[in-house]
């Protein structure tokens, strides 16, 4: 993994996990959407499977921005 600034002047693993972290929060809010859908239609099995789709996106952006915490903390 490359660590040099590139085109957007920050360093790539900088840029990484502010990627992942925005995209992890983008996908549970999209979730949200599809869990609203779901449960307007009463599908119980798109319930549960939104609901722990939404539970792992905020998990994965929860880690990230720790990971962040502890990158900037080292730089």
């Amino acid at each position: 993994m490359a660590t040099n600034s590139g085109e957007t002047g920050t360093r790539d693993t900088t840029y990484n996990l502010i990627s992942v972290t925005y995209h992890c929060l983008q996908g549970a809010e999209t979730c949200n959407q599809y869990l609203e859908d779901a449960r307007r239609e009463g599908n119980q099995e798109l319930t549960s499977f939104f609901e722990e789709t939404q539970r792992m996106q905020r998990e994965c952006a929860d880690r990230a921005k720790q990971l962040l915490k502890t990158h900037f903390a080292r730089s």
